[in-house]
């Protein structure tokens, strides 16, 4: 089972992933965006760790729905919303909750990508977190399907994000700022997609 204090710490470490990761994420940025996510993710991260320590949820949906209303207040551009709605469209089935199994974990995940197709309106090959999100939630499905886990589970999520992360490089953007540069925008590995790999890693290693 997670516990309500593991999500906690899942969200507070990364705060310092973020910092420690933030100049490699803005130069990532810089080639095909604003420039500006690592220092956006930095500081919502920075922000929602403040939020969970200074009043801590009574259960993980509400957690969750901290986490989200925190980084969509704090973190700029696309990116605020779209881990805001994933964060929210989460909390839903963990409300109440003070722990969760593995099906409740696919469950969180499940819902969280479904919001962001639905606030982003990507798809798979836009070259955009979505790239990341989707064989995550394939792979996690998959190693449930067999047995796996919770850590078996976190274990395929992170795999295979890092995996999206990597195949955005050679992709055409064509969502958000990236798609203005068209052919320019091949040959660099997509911002978003690379948050949310450090993110699945994140709660590989602090959710079991």
């Amino acid at each position: 089972m997670i516990s309500l204090a593991q999500i906690c710490t899942w969200a507070t470490t990364l705060r310092t992933v973020f910092i420690d990761n933030r100049e490699y994420l803005t130069e990532l940025d810089s080639a095909i965006g604003d420039a500006d996510h690592g220092i956006n993710m930095a500081r919502g991260f920075t922000a929602v760790a403040t939020a969970l320590e200074d009043d801590v949820p009574g259960d993980i949906g509400a957690a969750l729905k901290i986490i989200s209303m925190t980084l969509i207040k704090n973190v700029g551009g696309a990116s605020g919303p779209l881990y805001g709605t994933f964060f929210l469209k989460a909390s839903l089935p963990c409300m109440g909750r003070d722990a969760i199994g593995v099906d409740d974990l696919v469950l969180l995940v499940r819902e969280g990508v479904k919001g962001i197709r639905q606030r982003g309106k990507a798809v798979p090959g836009d070259k955009t977190m979505v790239d990341a999100w989707e064989p995550a939630l394939a792979a996690m499905t998959d190693a449930r399907s067999r047995g796996g886990d919770i850590e078996a589970v976190l274990i395929a999520a992170a795999r295979a994000a890092a995996e999206g992360r990597d195949a955005t490089i050679p992709m055409l953007a064509r969502k958000g700022r990236a798609s203005y540069l068209g052919e320019r925008s091949r040959g660099h590995q997509d911002p978003g997609a690379t948050s949310t790999a450090l993110i699945l890693a994140t709660a590989r290693d602090t959710l079991v």
